[in-house]
């Protein structure tokens, strides 16, 4: 046994079953695809025109599209743009609705009353009884005893909440940015102005402002 590893040592490594497998299965794929390529080369019509025909170049053997300039005018965007502001503030009055909505809902929760025990004593000496046994029995029911579904659902309700603010956050200042673009596009002579070096230490995050010169009305 020890002869014959001896004597296939000048073979190296040989290629086991499942490497013949995987490159025969690789094989294969080529070969199809190639043969789908073939099929449709040979069905194609020769006088057949595409567009990209003269709106694409090749470079490095690879079809790339030319760079077109903007294809949309000045008005076309500013509508585009509009359509996307009206998205963003009905997607901003619809957080709001869920917000007010989930909020009333958690805080009925918060401010429900909680079931009392009442007892029936005859005179004071069962009254002190009664008082005693409930300070030392830990069967008494306990108050503060949910269920632990509840108590899930409840702070399930409470992250959601959170999240839907954080939205609601973000979609307001994204309507902003895009209504200050928009306002920007507009004729007029305007200028951003400047903030105190300790203005700005403390705004780092605030947006910019900017002022517009006055026009004359005819």
């Amino acid at each position: 046994m020890e002869f014959c590893r001896e004597a296939r040592k000048k073979f190296g490594l040989l290629e086991k079953h499942k490497d013949y497998v995987v490159r025969a299965r690789a094989y294969h794929i080529k070969e199809a695809t190639i043969a789908k390529l073939k099929e449709k080369a040979a069905f194609r019509n020769p006088d057949e025109f595409y567009f990209k025909m003269i709106n694409s170049r090749t470079v490095g053997g690879i079809h790339r599209p030319k760079p077109e300039d903007n294809k949309y005018t000045e008005e076309e965007l500013l509508l585009l743009k509009n359509k996307d502001m009206g998205y963003i503030l009905q997607s901003v009055q619809s957080e709001k609705k869920k917000i007010e909505k989930l909020s009333s809902t958690l805080h009925e929760l918060d401010n429900k009353p909680q079931n009392k025990h009442v007892y029936f004593a005859e005179d004071r000496e069962e009254a002190k009884e009664i008082q005693s046994r409930i300070g030392q029995s830990s069967n008494m029911p306990d108050l503060d005893n949910i269920p632990s579904r509840i108590k899930k659902k409840i702070a399930s309700s409470y992250r959601e909440l959170e999240e839907r603010k954080q939205r609601l956050q973000k979609l307001e200042k994204l309507y902003a940015d895009m209504a200050l673009q928009k306002e920007l596009k507009k004729p007029g002579r305007k200028r951003k102005l400047k903030l105190h070096e300790d203005e700005e230490t403390d705004n780092q995050t605030s947006r910019p402002v900017y002022k517009w010169r006055a026009q004359r009305k005819r």
